[in-house]
C-alpha cells in the first residue's frame, strides 16, 4: 500500500477555503494578495474559517511583496503576527526571510520560528530566489523550519522536478520537502520515486465570473504588477506637491 501523501492548499478567499475543505484537502495556507503570490491574510478571515472548517490551516506571515529581505521593523511587524494568529488558533505558520545577498537569514528566521513556539513552521518559496538552493535547505533545517515549500528553484515543479528529486533525496527524513508552483497531479508519482515525498502544495485554481449583473467597462482597481525586487513606496516630492 502506497504512503498517503498529504495535500496543502492555498486559498485567499473564503470561498476557495470552505470548496478546498469540501472537496478533500489535508491543510490550507491562508494567504492574501494573490498578485503577489501571497501576503498576511486579515484575522477576521482566519476567525471566520477557523470556526468553520475542521481541517488544520497555516497562515501566511509577509508583510509585502517584492522580495523576501525585510527591515527590523518588518521583522517586528511579521513577530507580531505570528503572536496574534498563535492566540487565534493558527496551526503553523508560513514565511521565510533572506540576506541581501540571496541568502537565508538565519537570525531573523530563528527569531521567528522561536515566536511561533510549538506551531509548525515552513520556509516558503523564497527558497526558490536563494542564491544556492542546496545550502538554502541545510540552512531551513538549522533554523527549526519542519518543511520547505519549492519548486526546485524555477517557475514550477514541471521545470524544476530534477531539483526537487534531489531536495527530497538530501532531505531524507529530517525536513518534509514539499513541491508547490505550477503542481500537476501528473506529477505526484514520479516524485513519489523519491521514497521521501510526504506533501504536495496545490492550488488547485479555478477562475469564475463574478455574480454581479452589471460590469462598468474601462475602470481599473488593479494596478500593473510589480516585478520581482520592485517595492511600492511613496515619493515624497508628489506628498510635498499635493500638501503645497
Amino acid at each position: 500500500m502506497k504512503p498517503e501523501i498529504l495535500l496543502e492548499v492555498p486559498v485567499f478567499l473564503v470561498e476557495a477555503a470552505v470548496l478546498a475543505a469540501e472537496y478533500g484537502a489535508d491543510r490550507l495556507e491562508l494567504c492574501s494578495s494573490v498578485a503577489e503570490g501571497g501576503e498576511t491574510p486579515g484575522p477576521g478571515l482566519f476567525t471566520f474559517l477557523k470556526n468553520r472548517l475542521t481541517i488544520p490551516i497555516f497562515v501566511m506571515i509577509r508583510p509585502r511583496g517584492g522580495d523576501f529581505v525585510y527591515s527590523e521593523d518588518e521583522i517586528k511587524v511579521m513577530k507580531a503576527e505570528i503572536r496574534i494568529f498563535s492566540s487565534l488558533g493558527a496551526d503553523g505558520f508560513v514565511f521565510g526571510v533572506l540576506t541581501p545577498d540571496g541568502k537565508v537569514d538565519k537570525d531573523a528566521c530563528k527569531r521567528l520560528v522561536e515566536q511561533a513556539g510549538s506551531k509548525p513552521c515552513t520556509f516558503h518559496r523564497a527558497m526558490d530566489v536563494c542564491v544556492d538552493i542546496f545550502e538554502s535547505l541545510e540552512d531551513a533545517i538549522e533554523c527549526g523550519f519542519k518543511r520547505v515549500l519549492t519548486s526546485g528553484g524555477e517557475n514550477s515543479v514541471s521545470e524544476g522536478i530534477d531539483v526537487i528529486h534531489e531536495l527530497l533525496t538530501r532531505a531524507r527524513d529530517r525536513i518534509i520537502v514539499m513541491p508547490g508552483g505550477g503542481m500537476k497531479p501528473e506529477l505526484v508519482e514520479p516524485l513519489r520515486k523519491s521514497g521521501f515525498l510526504k506533501e504536495i502544495h496545490a492550488g488547485c485554481k479555478k477562475v469564475r465570473r463574478s455574480e454581479g449583473r452589471y460590469q462598468k467597462h474601462g475602470v481599473e482597481f488593479t494596478a500593473a504588477p510589480l516585478e520581482y525586487g520592485q517595492l511600492l513606496s511613496v515619493d515624497q516630492e508628489l506628498v510635498e506637491a499635493f500638501r503645497e
